[in-house]
């Protein structure tokens, strides 16, 4: 079942000389449940992709569906919503709320939508998070792989379609680093949640299911790894 359906997405800043065409008609699509990793050097676009399948950018011409729809035919109010339910996004720099405690970061994406936090997900997630007994914890209290796992945490709460991590273990040491790619996986599989990850870490991205690469905004190869 496709999750994701990218069509002739190109993104251009600028315009005459200072113009910069980020991405360049790029197409593809992803199963639901896929773990895809798309490499490239700096200034590829990749980030920009990122941005773009998550709703944070709007893309200059083209298309993004996600489980069917449009995501650039919502008005803001719809995409917001969007952004909270159905797409989970972990950054390389945490983005944690420096006065909110763990509970309260990871719950934060279900209380901004004003719903009620579901008790029995959370302790699953501060389970397998290895957050348990750190609940009350602020960020400046945590180590840099606790705090990447607290965001993951929030980018899990509201089990959306898809999880976009961009380099999200590009501040930690190889250790913390392997914990948070088996953590990702673990969701992927457990949950048939749908991951794609930005990586500069060849042997990261050799643990998906599918390779894209990128190189001056277009693709320029894609590769199933395992089905």
């Amino acid at each position: 079942m496709e999750i994701l359906k990218v069509e002739n997405i190109t993104k251009v800043y600028g315009e005459g000389e200072n113009k910069v065409v980020a991405l360049d008609n790029v197409s593809f699509s992803v199963r639901k449940g896929q773990f895809v990793a798309i490499i490239g050097p700096s200034g590829s676009g990749k980030s920009t992709l990122m941005h773009i399948l998550g709703g944070v950018d709007v893309p200059t011409h083209g298309k993004v569906y996600v489980d069917g729809e449009d995501v650039y035919e919502k008005n803001q109010t719809q995409l917001a919503i969007f952004r909270r339910r159905q797409v989970g996004l972990i950054y390389q720099f945490y983005n944690l709320i420096p006065v909110l405690n763990v509970t309260e970061n990871i719950t934060l994406p279900v209380l901004m939508d004003g719903r009620k936090v579901n008790q029995e997900r959370l302790d699953e997630l501060l389970e397998v998070l290895s957050l348990k007994g750190r609940e009350k914890h602020l960020p400046n209290q945590l180590s840099g792989g606790q705090q990447q796992r607290v965001s993951i945490g929030r980018a899990l709460m509201n089990s959306p379609a898809i999880v976009l991590a961009d380099e999200p273990t590009g501040n930690l040491d190889s250790k913390n680093s392997q914990e948070i790619i088996n953590l990702l996986k673990y969701s992927n599989q457990k949950y048939n949640q749908t991951l794609i990850m930005i990586t500069h870490d060849e042997n990261i991205a050799l643990q998906a299911d599918r390779i894209i690469s990128v190189d001056d905004g277009r693709i320029t190869r894609d590769e199933v790894i395992r089905s």
